[in-house]
């Protein structure tokens, strides 16, 4: 996976990200445990979501820009 700005990840993508089963993702995504949208029908997740999701769920900050700018 390439990090890019604003990089939209697959379901697949995301379950080898996060390393869980697609299966745990989908029903997590459903369920709007996890921040996800659909695109015609696919369920799609934007990485910098995911971040942020995992931060709030660890109380660490997801990626530098969200320590007040610091690199």
């Amino acid at each position: 996976m390439k990090d890019e700005p604003g990089q939209i990840l697959t379901l697949d993508e995301v379950a080898a990200y996060l390393k869980v089963g697609k299966r745990t993702v989908y029903r997590l995504a459903a369920a709007k445990e996890i921040p996800a949208f659909k695109v015609g029908g696919i369920w799609r997740f934007r990485k910098a979501d995911l971040e942020r999701w995992i931060a709030s769920r660890t109380g660490k900050a997801a990626f530098d820009g969200e320590r007040g700018g610091e690199k």
